[in-house]
């Protein structure tokens, strides 16, 4: 016999209900910001939050913990010019 209603999910120890959403407490490592979770008719789904590339020597977690961003480096490139190359 079916429920009439859409039905809840459960994730370790707690239930959600249908279109609910979460982070994920994952022992030992606790909530997993990085990751969310919802319930979808009984089911849960989860994925990892999708972060662009840095595109940088030494990118950071700054302002989002889940994803480095370049600090604002200053990318300088040395261009010799023809009083440079003269002895």
């Amino acid at each position: 016999m079916q429920a009439d209603g859409p039905r809840a999910c459960r994730f370790g120890r707690r239930w959600y209900l249908n279109n609910e959403s979460w982070h994920p407490s994952v022992p030992p490592f606790g909530e997993m910001k990085c990751i969310l979770c919802w319930c979808v008719s009984g089911e849960t789904h989860c994925q990892r939050q999708e972060c662009p590339p840095a595109a940088c020597a030494s990118p950071a977690r700054k302002d989002n913990p889940c994803c480095t961003k370049c600090r604002g480096e200053c990318k300088r490139s040395h261009v010799a010019t023809a009083s440079q190359n003269t002895p």
